[in-house]
């Protein structure tokens, strides 16, 4: 069972592996005010992303740039994953690209 699984009552960000590259809805409402859930869901689509390929993922605005809450989480919980800051969205959020087994890329501010 998953972090997200078992702290929260969100649904999972997705239930199948994703053998290309592909977006996390991470900016959902229940995301607004829980970075853990962001971070344990982050690291879901990362898990269920095959290397070579990447997940963006794109988080809510209100919990401000992700380089503040995610990043150092996520290369605490996951290996041969690089990330990408991509664009902060029209709507206030962000989107990282998490390059899964991919160690041509880095973190880009």
């Amino acid at each position: 069972m998953s972090d997200a699984e078992h702290d929260h009552d969100a649904a999972p960000v997705t239930d199948r592996v994703h053998d290309n590259s592909w977006s996390a809805n991470l900016e959902q409402p229940e995301h607004a005010d829980d970075p853990d859930l962001v971070v344990a869901q982050a690291v879901e689509a990362i898990e269920h992303t095959t290397a070579g390929n990447h997940v963006n993922l794109v988080t809510h605005g209100d919990l401000g740039h992700p380089e503040t809450f995610l990043y150092d989480a996520i290369e605490r919980r996951s290996e041969g994953v690089t990330l990408e800051y991509v664009e902060q969205c029209g709507c206030g959020g962000h989107v990282v690209r998490a390059h899964v087994g991919d160690d041509e890329h880095a973190v880009e501010e």
